[in-house]
């Protein structure tokens, strides 16, 4: 047993198999140096010829300076970031930055959805999580019903109590019927003639 222990701890041969291949440089065979490629091979080994109605990047005819050029209010206006309302938590404190809105009308439907909707006039709230326990629900006895519904089913393993001897009264007392009587007859072609 030590000694196949001893055999499986042993490296496989195929690693050691091509010690020529340890380096990524090896020699190349003198078949492949006198190879002669294919006419498939060279018209594969060509550069793709670019599309028939492409046409190189044209230099610029005229200059573009922008030294000259003059920003407009709407280009100044959407160069400026946008100020959203900030929340760092440092040393249990929050700064908030206020959220400059332009001015800009919006209909009365984008008003009425945009109004959060009020709570129902009998919503309670949050529940607390410690509350007190009825003196009625402290006193209060289960009847037998509900243990009933309470405890689990009983249930029995696939076959317990289960005997494949047993003939059920109903079938002692059962009679078969006449086309049961004839399929059970053997075929009369079967049948030998002594």
């Amino acid at each position: 047993m030590a000694t196949r222990i001893q055999q499986l701890a042993q490296p496989k041969p195929n690693r050691l198999r091509y010690p020529d291949r340890i380096s990524p440089i090896w020699q190349v065979s003198e078949w492949a140096l006198k190879a002669v490629p294919s006419k498939r091979v060279c018209h594969l080994a060509q550069p793709r010829a670019p599309a028939a109605g492409w046409q190189p990047a044209c230099p610029l005819s005229v200059p573009v300076s922008t030294q000259t050029a003059v920003a407009t209010l709407r280009i100044c206006q959407l160069a400026q970031p946008k100020r959203r309302q900030v929340l760092e938590k440092s040393r249990h404190e929050s700064k908030h930055v206020q959220v400059i809105h332009l001015p800009s009308k919006a209909s009365p439907h984008i008003e009425l959805l945009a109004t959060p909707k009020n709570d129902h006039p009998e919503f309670k709230g949050d529940r607390p999580v410690c509350w007190s326990v009825s003196k009625a629900a402290k006193s209060y006895i289960t009847s037998q019903r509900l243990l009933d519904l309470s405890s689990p089913k009983e249930r029995k393993a696939l076959y317990e109590g289960y005997d494949p001897y047993t003939i059920s009264r109903g079938a002692r007392s059962a009679s078969p019927s006449p086309r049961i009587q004839q399929l059970c007859l053997p075929l009369s072609r079967k049948c030998s003639s002594e």
